[in-house]
């Protein structure tokens, strides 16, 4: 089922139809209260949305208009990030691998996940290619992000013949100028505290969280599998206007501390072995790109990266001189 999270109905039937957002809002109140409470918002939205006309679930092409349970979806846009394959073992004995890649065009960035075979291509992939993706199948991650999977009946095209779009400047804040709302935004700062890294089992093919059950780790999906670990690992960082928490979840926290998979899950059974690493990121600038998450049992905001990079003080200076 694809959902569609109810901002971005607003956003849709506003720009469909005219109407105010505050108008659209009194609909979907009235059209909740005419049927008793027994539907959602999101579902009254649906409602509205086929008596002004307006469909929801078309496709744009944009990466900003993917939604998760959409398949066969199309991209067109330019490669923005490259990590590594991984190898993986299922519960059966066999072998299998993934991939994954981020790609962007005008409206946004996505994550791009290669099952299989179609984890060779990211060996042809560099920083800034065009392609063209089809036949993907929108999810979403744990963290709340969208990510397009591609199986064997997925296509990637190097040489698209359709013009292909420059991806969209991604806009700087300030911590203290970060709403709720903000996705695909960059920050820099000062690290001032590392928190030590959290791991958690995850299913080795589908790399979602598996429950103990009856002695033995299950997936969803995949049943019984002996499972893999993923981490996150969080930092305070500021920027003189304020500071707030960073989350980096597995290839981000690598390339934030310069270490390897094999690195990082060493030190779930040697955590002390890390503490030298909290010392010595304190004091070090970085920048991050991601979003805005609202922690709803603190009461906070905090930053998903999805991006990490060393600052570099003459880039820096070259943008407030640029002569």
């Amino acid at each position: 089922m694809i959902r569609m999270p109810l901002p971005d109905m607003l956003a849709r039937l506003k720009e469909k139809s005219g109407l105010s957002e505050q108008d659209i809002l009194a609909k979907i109140d009235a059209k909740c209260a005419s049927l008793s409470g027994l539907i959602s918002k999101e579902g009254a939205a649906h409602i509205i949305s086929n008596e002004l006309g307006v469909k929801l679930l078309e496709s744009s092409g944009k990466i900003r208009d993917l939604l998760p349970g959409m398949r066969n979806v199309e991209i067109l846009g330019r490669v923005t990030q490259v990590f590594d394959v991984r190898e993986f073992q299922r519960a059966d004995g066999s072998g299998g691998k993934v991939g994954s890649f981020l790609v962007g065009d005008d409206s946004g960035i996505v994550r791009i996940v290669c099952w299989g075979t179609q984890a060779e291509v990211l060996r042809q992939l560099s920083a800034g290619m065009p392609l063209k993706i089809s036949g993907g199948l929108v999810r979403e991650n744990q963290r709340g992000y969208k990510e397009v999977h591609l199986n064997e009946a997925s296509r990637v095209n190097l040489s698209p013949q359709e013009p292909v779009p420059e991806v969209g400047k991604v806009q700087r804040k300030t911590l203290r100028e970060l709403q709720e709302s903000d996705d695909q935004v960059e920050i820099m700062g000062t690290v001032v505290q590392v928190f030590d890294p959290k791991f958690f089992e995850v299913c080795p093919q589908c790399n979602t969280r598996v429950k103990e059950v009856e002695g033995h780790w299950s997936c969803g999906e995949h049943g019984t599998v002996v499972p893999d670990y993923s981490y996150l690992v969080n930092v305070f960082l500021d920027d003189g206007t304020e500071n707030l928490r960073v989350v980096l979840f597995r290839n981000q926290a690598e390339k934030l501390l310069d270490k390897t998979k094999e690195q990082m899950v060493a030190y779930r059974v040697a955590p002390d072995s890390f503490e030298p690493l909290k010392t010595e990121l304190l004091g070090e600038q970085f920048k991050f790109v991601g979003r805005v998450k609202k922690n709803t049992f603190f009461d906070r905001l905090e930053f998903i990266a999805n991006q990490v990079k060393k600052a570099n003080a003459d880039e820096e200076l070259a943008k407030l001189d640029p002569q």
